[in-house]
């Protein structure tokens, strides 16, 4: 009897063992399934905004790659985005490729190697690209983007589109926004948002931030920080001869008081800011009232006017308000006259 007990238990453990086998097997394969294709839309970055919340906790760290033709070529575009002026400056090695007029490296601006949230992050760029670009009133390519750089922030000329070094930065811009949205848009792009203070800048007061917060990294005079290896700097001239040139964006001080907003002083992030809106607001017009070379044919720039942003610090213009305001505020009267005679909303 007991043998019989024994022996039907036995039968009733298989036979729930099978019926539970069952839909574990199918939960199983549903879920390896869901997983394959998760990792499969993440690998190729399609469908990465739901799965990849924050682009900004990818390792992009590029020594960790291999040494195919493809990475070689994206560890060639950061080394040049890194160390500019080796490849680009005054001082390249290699001919006729001395295209910069400073010694500045893109990552001077575009921080953390282009992956700083509200420091202009680079990732996701090439997905925006074509892009609409007010200063050419024309829709414009990356290629002319980054020359547009060359031009200003780095106070050169353009570099050849089918150069090495074109092809290798664009392969590395491309490589940033693998993880990125189809259309390549991403929090923290661009610069953070300020309230603008309903005044003129205060220039006296720029100064004293300056000195207080910016001296110990820029210098007393603006001249930046030597890098200890290379032509280029750990900390980068704010004006005279190797800074930006005065067509660049970061002479609007709007534009500058955005980025000096959520960066500087350095350890500065957008979530832990060190100066208010108004201390960055005074410094940035302190900063843009230095001397810094000049960028000829300005006048070409936004070949319709109305597309000029209003602290835009040369003319032309449409409006009638003086270089001073333009330069140094108040901006809102400015913005106002925009809104009432164009109904163009401006915010910079």
């Amino acid at each position: 009897m007991e043998t019989v007990e024994k022996n039907r238990f036995i039968k009733d453990i298989k036979s729930l063992a099978r019926h539970l086998l069952i839909p574990f097997t199918v939960l199983l394969t549903l879920s390896v399934f869901l997983l394959w294709s998760c990792l499969d839309s993440y690998s190729k970055g399609n469908g990465t905004e739901n799965i990849v919340k924050d682009v900004y906790a990818i390792n992009y760290d590029v020594s960790l790659l291999d040494d195919s033709e493809e990475n070689k070529e994206i560890k060639f575009g950061y080394d040049v985005f890194q160390n500019t002026p080796n490849y680009l400056g005054p001082n390249a090695d290699t001919k006729n490729m001395d295209l910069a007029g400073n010694n500045l490296s893109c990552t001077n601006c575009h921080l953390w190697s282009g992956t700083k949230p509200y420091a202009a992050p680079l990732i996701g760029i090439i997905q925006r690209f074509p892009q609409f670009r007010g200063r050419e009133n024309k829709m414009g390519t990356i290629e002319e983007r980054i020359n547009g750089c060359m031009e200003r922030s780095m106070n050169g000329r353009m570099m050849p589109e089918d150069s090495k070094e074109m092809k290798a930065l664009i392969g590395y811009l491309d490589w940033l926004g693998r993880y990125a949205p189809e259309d390549g848009k991403i929090k923290g792009q661009g610069f953070v948002k300020i309230d603008i203070p309903k005044r003129a800048v205060n220039l006296e007061n720029g100064q004293r931030i300056f000195t207080t917060n910016c001296v110990l990294c820029h210098g007393k005079n603006g001249q930046g920080e030597k890098s200890l290896e290379g032509n280029g700097y750990k900390y980068p001239p704010l004006w005279g001869d190797d800074s930006y040139n005065n067509g660049a964006g970061m002479t609007r001080v709007l534009t500058a008081a955005r980025f000096i907003k959520a960066n500087m002083p350095f350890g500065a992030t957008y979530e832990n800011p060190v100066l208010t809106d108004e201390e960055a607001y005074d410094v940035a017009g302190y900063i843009n009232q230095q001397r810094r070379p000049e960028k000829i044919n300005r006048e070409k720039d936004f070949p319709d006017l109305k597309k000029k942003p209003v602290s835009t610090p040369y003319p032309p213009y449409v409006d009638t308000f003086s270089l001073q305001q333009h330069q140094l505020g108040p901006f809102q009267p400015i913005m106002e006259y925009y809104k009432k005679e164009y109904n163009i909303v401006k915010s910079k």
